[in-house]
């Protein structure tokens, strides 16, 4: 993946995108689950996350109390250690957040708790999150952060303009 040429393109066309997205506020296809569905398996032949890592680099995951409690335990830490260690909690909202990027557990782009890791990162990029309209929110903060997630809203913006009225 290179990240360089994807930061390119996603300045051309954030914003472009980001209209898109917003108008499937107001306006969705009938079929749209179906239309996710199909161009979100196509867009996984294309992208390979082991190969990006740039939510990790950039992006910070929630971490529930459930995930500081699974995590502080396989890394054999209290979870007010783990917390002192590598969270900060967030005024504003309370959560429990990254002190730092990228994360702590990228090691050589792969994640180092992979089989552990917060579940912010297991659903992450929120692709299957239905219905796929009321998560616009969601895509419009990630489409400049995850190559999966800008092809995906690409894709359905080219295929929607195409084979619908809009």
């Amino acid at each position: 993946m290179d990240l360089k040429k994807f930061k390119h393109r996603t300045y051309r066309k954030k914003k472009g995108l980001i209209k898109f997205l917003k108008k499937l506020d107001k306006v969705v296809p009938v079929d749209m689950p179906k239309l996710v569905k199909e161009e979100d398996a196509r867009m996984w032949t294309q992208v390979d996350c082991m190969t990006c890592a740039n939510c990790c680099k950039t992006m910070t995951p929630t971490f529930t109390p459930a995930d500081i409690k699974r995590i502080s335990t396989h890394l054999s830490m209290t979870p007010a250690a783990f917390k002192d260690r590598w969270l900060l909690k967030e005024a504003d909202t309370g959560d429990w957040v990254n002190k730092s990027q990228p994360c702590q557990f990228l090691v050589d782009n792969k994640c180092s708790i992979y089989e552990v890791r917060p579940k912010d990162c297991a659903e992450f990029p929120h692709h299957n999150k239905k219905p796929f309209d009321l998560y616009t929110d969601t895509f419009i903060q990630n489409i400049d952060k995850c190559p999966a997630t800008f092809m995906l809203v690409e894709n359905l913006e080219k295929r929607i303009k195409k084979e619908y009225v809009w």
